[in-house]
């Protein structure tokens, strides 16, 4: 049988980024609704208010925080696998895709009770502006080298629109994760794979057998 020690105290758990972000996600489910100010929020979870100030400036900025810090909790789990550092563009940014969408699959009450009302317009919502600049910011990182145009300011531009290509695909992902109900997520899974490949075989101007593919996946699954 355990001792218990008397007059010794744990130490209180320290207060940082990821924690306050926890504590907001499980206040927003707990209740239906986001924290009306900072005040409450604090006063409801034990915490000063001025420590508060020291990780964000206001409710919305941990709103925003929040699908960055699924970002960084992906590409952490990446490095630290060490199974990525051989992989080509492609099958890097499916292992991110995976890992992504796993972490949201894992979050997925709270990723529904966000989006719910911005589900047909993701491409305006001020919630995902910050992430926006981390994924762009990722893909550009693990692209350094695939585009091997000679021509400095073709290949530039062709970089940014690679960039804003991936994230308009990230955003049609995250709308077929919202509204799939298969088990274990399979179909996003399916479509995760085949748009990928379709897009990199037009990238590669490589015959489209997989964009049809793609397309006729796509139509079959809009129709049922």
């Amino acid at each position: 049988m355990a001792t218990k020690i008397i007059g010794v105290t744990s130490e209180p758990e320290p207060l940082t980024s990821e924690k306050i972000t926890e504590l907001y996600m499980h206040y927003c489910l707990e209740n239906n609704r986001k924290p009306e100010s900072v005040y409450l929020f604090c006063k409801q979870n034990g915490i000063v208010e001025k420590e508060f100030y020291r990780f964000f400036s206001s409710i919305d900025s941990i709103e925003k925080s929040v699908f960055v810090s699924f970002h960084k909790m992906a590409v952490n789990l990446i490095n630290q696998s060490g199974e990525t550092e051989t992989l080509g563009f492609r099958d890097k940014l499916l292992t991110y895709y995976y890992t992504y969408f796993e972490i949201l699959t894992a979050n997925r009450s709270y990723v529904v009770f966000d989006l719910k009302d911005e589900k047909t317009r993701l491409h305006n919502s001020a919630k995902l502006q910050e992430f926006k600049k981390h994924f762009k910011a990722f893909i550009a990182e693990i692209s350094a080298g695939y585009l091997k145009l000679t021509n400095d300011r073709i290949r530039n531009a062709q970089q940014k629109a690679l960039e804003e290509g991936a994230w308009v695909q990230f955003l049609v992902t995250l709308r077929f994760w919202l509204d799939d109900e298969s088990i274990g997520f399979e179909k996003t899974d399916l479509f995760i794979e085949k748009s990928i490949r379709a897009t990199f075989d037009l990238i590669d101007i490589t015959p489209f057998e997989s964009v049809i593919d793609f397309g006729k996946f796509l139509i079959k699954e809009k129709l049922k």
